[in-house]
């Protein structure tokens, strides 16, 4: 007697999980076509694992030819309602994304995953599962969607109608052959296209297409060069991820957590974080989904957010790392930085950067920033 539907779906609830699903799987053939003129297109930009072996996305059983179905998951999180009425500029403010708040999610879904998993495992001699939270080559909305979880937002997220889209998707893939979930998940988008309208660097399309190389998410965690310089004001004032199409989609709407400590850890003082070393760092983020921008990547976008204050209290920590600062990097986008600031603090710090830096790059932008009107 294998462990039942209604069973799993009763544990994972005690462990957080308010969707469960379940799908029997097939090769995805459907999705082969969009996703390799997606690649062709370089809408993965610089993500080069998301080439690797398509054919194992497509179809799961590439990765094990046991397997028979797949249990899908959503663990929500609280968004919270960093909307506030702060005027970041003035405050000096940034912004991390809702789903950043406390411990990395890919550690405690994980591992509530692996609990259902090894509740399958044990319940038949040689039963198999595997549980990916995030990781591995794994589509995790089309199987979520195969499952009936929800249906695929045109802000290219999965979304449910009491979850909005603020949740994590698990997957366990098994030997064990459970029925599948029933009727499909209506799609509930309509003809709203907020997300698409007003993403400010319009990396969301139609069709369900997003433009990596164009999404704050992607410029803040995955890019580790220098982000263009055409984005950097389109950032504002975002650190770490990007809430914005979670934020205008209706489904999200009444959502928000009203935590007032939470939303503020979500609005950290940017000069702080700029002054953060690899130590202080560490202590601050060694627990946190954050760590996955480095610390370089994320004094990177604090020193572009501090120049999209366009405030001159901004200069003093920006005049301190474009002096101080080790990363060329760091040193680059203070440089920026500091040409959207202006003031005669940031203009001594700009001419000495650029006759005494040993960067090229450092020099480079430097310069541009001097001659910023």
């Amino acid at each position: 007697m294998h462990v039942s539907r209604e069973t799993l779906a009763e544990i994972a609830a005690s462990l957080g999980f308010a969707m469960v699903g379940f799908a029997r799987l097939r090769r995805l053939d459907e999705r082969e076509d969009f996703y390799r003129r997606w690649l062709d297109e370089k809408g993965h930009a610089s993500m080069a694992y998301l080439e690797r072996e398509p054919e194992r996305r497509f179809d799961p059983r590439r990765l094990d030819a046991r397997y028979k179905s797949v249990v899908s998951l959503g663990y929500p999180y609280a968004p919270q309602n960093s909307r506030t009425t702060i005027d970041w500029r003035a405050e000096l403010r940034g912004r991390i994304a809702a789903y950043a708040l406390g411990p990395d999610y890919h550690d405690y879904v994980l591992k509530r995953a692996r609990t259902i998993a090894d509740m399958i495992t044990k319940d038949r001699v040689g039963a198999i599962a595997r549980a990916y939270v995030d990781t591995g080559p794994v589509f995790e909305r089309e199987w979520a969607t195969e499952a009936r979880l929800g249906w695929f937002g045109k802000n290219t997220m999965l979304l449910n109608r009491d979850h909005g889209s603020y949740f994590f998707l698990a997957e366990i893939f098994t030997d064990v052959e459970f029925e599948a979930s029933a009727e499909p998940y209506r799609e509930h988008c309509g003809t709203c296209r907020r997300c698409i309208d007003l993403c400010p660097t319009g990396a969301l399309a139609d069709g369900y297409v997003m433009r990596s190389d164009l999404c704050i998410s992607y410029q803040t965690i995955e890019n580790r060069g220098a982000i263009p310089r055409e984005l950097r004001p389109k950032l504002g004032n975002w650190i770490f991820g990007c809430d914005i199409c979670n934020e205008v989609c209706p489904w999200n709407g009444d959502l928000a957590s009203a935590d007032k400590n939470s939303a503020r850890d979500l609005l950290p003082h940017l000069p702080d974080l700029l002054a953060l070393d690899d130590h202080a760092f560490s202590a601050r983020f060694s627990k946190s989904a954050v760590k996955r921008a480095k610390r370089r990547g994320l004094l990177r976008n604090v020193a572009v957010a501090l120049g999209n204050t366009k405030n001159p209290d901004a200069a003093t920590s920006l005049a301190r790392a474009l002096e101080c600062e080790a990363e060329p990097l760091v040193r680059s986008h203070a440089s920026w930085a500091l040409g959207q600031v202006g003031g005669p603090l940031a203009r001594r710090a700009l001419e000495r950067a650029r006759s005494r830096d040993d960067e090229p790059s450092v020099r480079a932008e430097a310069i541009a920033a001097l001659e910023t009107p």
